[in-house]
C-alpha cells in the first residue's frame, strides 16, 4: 500500500530533477534499500520480534444530517468506511535474524563500492 502511494511523489521528484541527480539517485538505490533492509533486521534483533504492518476496512455506524427544503434537520443513521492500520508483532528467529544481518554486512562493503564507482561515473555523464 505504501509503495502506491510513494511512486507518484517519486515519479513527480525524478520529473523536477537534474539527470545528474537522477543518475545519483539511481546509482544509490540499492545501497538505500540494503540500508534499510539492514535497519529493520537490526531492529528486529533489538525488539526480538519484527512488526508487520497490515491495512483492514471498517465499517463505522455514525448519526449523518441533512437540512431539509423547509430548513429542518433530519438526522439518520449512515455507515461510513474507513481505512485502519494496525501494526502486529510477529515472532522471528533472532538467530537466524543475525545470521541474515552477517551476510547483508559483508553485502554492504561491495556494494558501498559499486555506488562509489557509479556516483563517479554519474558525475563524469552529467558535469554541472
Amino acid at each position: 500500500m505504501r509503495f502506491i502511494l510513494v511512486l507518484p511523489a517519486l515519479a513527480a521528484l525524478t520529473a523536477c530533477a537534474t539527470p545528474r541527480e537522477s543518475c545519483l539517485y539511481q546509482a544509490n538505490n540499492q545501497l538505500r534499500s540494503l540500508e534499510a533492509r539492514m535497519a529493520e533486521t537490526q531492529g528486529n534483533i533489538d525488539r526480538g520480534y519484527a512488526i508487520f504492518e497490515s491495512s483492514e476496512t471498517v465499517t463505522v455506524e455514525r448519526t449523518c444530517r441533512d437540512r431539509l427544503p423547509d430548513g429542518t434537520t433530519r438526522s439518520y443513521e449512515c455507515d461510513r468506511t474507513e481505512t485502519v492500520n494496525r501494526t502486529d508483532p510477529v515472532a522471528v528467529d533472532v538467530a537466524y535474524e543475525r545470521q541474515k544481518l552477517a551476510e547483508m554486512e559483508t553485502q554492504l562493503a561491495a556494494l558501498q563500492a559499486a555506488t562509489l564507482s557509479a556516483e563517479r561515473q554519474c558525475i563524469m555523464m552529467h558535469p554541472e
